[in-house]
């Protein structure tokens, strides 16, 4: 089966709900994305209210205190909102890695593995009540343990390198702020029956391929595992993941480079015709990040070090055709895009973006300049 790159932008942009645009809530969106990153928590925000007919900036805030969205430690170690519903299987992924039982790991963080099961048990064990502690109030907790007195700057670093596998593991996520502190609580305890646990990695993988090429499809599984853990898992148990859904996969050829998707979304995709127009999204937006900033069909590798930015930042981007073609951002009153090569983008295109930019930002009469 044959597509093109441009059938294959048109049916993700669909799926992804970049166009065309969606009144689904926040959570339907996460769910959709698989996740939406919440490093920055604006970025969050912005990509789901760009995919939304009518932007609701609240939207985000809303689900999270209707507890139909969580904040935790996921995919590549960043933090991201998920469901909670569906959160134990890409977690579950990430406990499997298991990087905190390499000696790498260990030489870098000065803490080993069984500290690492004891803290587990531990903050468990203080948050099973259903606690939301700040980060200085539950390390205080801790480091009244001798088992754990040792680690107190680690446990207290705003990077949270030696809390992610507890997050990974189930035993803690972000609660509500407290003011501009993150507090931690129980997933158990604060989400309920919509917490479904950790499932084995076995169990936990085909869900989590599936939700991945429901949105990211058609893809390899090394483009799967690049989005999950930076390419981190074992050769041999990708393609186990993949083998048991073979009877739910079908290979197909996108001009040359053979790539697997959902059988139930073949026709779909087959059908799509191929895309025209502008859209702009948002700094770390799904689109760029599900495939990866590597991936030369969706972003030239010649431009890459201008969306992919030193300190991992990732620019807000023009999506022209369904290619990352310009990037852009908000000076004052003025949306300055910088297109790529010289490209020529249509003004009128750009100002009815840069209005819904606006609505999403909840700024008015943004102008459009063209650097």
């Amino acid at each position: 089966m044959k597509v093109t790159w441009k059938q294959v932008a048109t049916w993700r942009m669909r799926r992804q709900y970049v166009h065309p645009r969606t009144k689904r809530s926040a959570s339907e969106i996460v769910g959709r994305l698989c996740g939406v990153q919440a490093q920055v928590w604006s970025a969050a925000e912005l990509a789901v209210a760009l995919r939304q007919t009518t932007p609701d900036g609240d939207a985000v805030d809303r689900d999270v205190a209707d507890l139909t969205l969580m904040k935790t430690w996921a995919m590549r170690g960043t933090l991201h909102l998920l469901r909670p519903d569906d959160a134990g299987a890409y977690l579950s992924l990430m406990a499997d890695l298991g990087n905190w039982r390499k000696p790498s790991w260990t030489k870098a963080s000065g803490v080993t593995p069984q500290q690492i099961d004891e803290l587990t048990e531990e903050v468990a064990g203080i948050l099973d009540g259903g606690a939301e502690l700040t980060r200085d109030q539950l390390v205080t907790r801790l480091v009244a343990d001798k088992r754990f007195a040792s680690m107190e700057e680690r446990l207290r670093s705003g990077w949270g390198s030696v809390l992610k596998p507890l997050a990974w593991r189930g035993a803690l996520c972000h609660g509500p702020n407290q003011g501009n502190k993150v507090t931690f609580t129980s997933p158990a305890k604060k989400f309920g029956s919509a917490w479904k646990g950790i499932p084995e990695p076995d169990d936990a993988a085909p869900l989590a391929i599936e939700r991945y090429l429901g949105a990211y499809g058609p893809a390899a599984p090394e483009t799967f595992d690049r989005w999950l853990t930076l390419g981190s898992t074992s050769r041999p148990k990708l393609r186990k993941w993949f083998a048991s859904l073979d009877h739910k996969l079908t290979e197909v050829d996108v001009e040359g480079r053979k790539a697997l998707m959902l059988t139930e979304h073949l026709d779909d995709l087959v059908g799509a015709a191929a895309c025209q127009g502008v859209k702009l999204l948002g700094h770390f937006d799904q689109y760029i990040l599900g495939p990866g900033t590597k991936d030369d069909a969706l972003l030239d590798s010649k431009h890459r070090a201008s969306v992919s930015r030193t300190a991992g930042w990732i620019s807000p981007i023009v999506v022209v055709d369904g290619r990352v073609e310009a990037v852009w951002a908000v000076d004052g009153k003025e949306l300055v895009v910088t297109p790529f090569d010289g490209v020529r983008l249509p003004m009128k295109d750009l100002e009815l973006e840069a209005a819904h930019v606006g609505r999403a930002n909840g700024v008015s009469g943004l102008t459009v300049r063209v650097a």
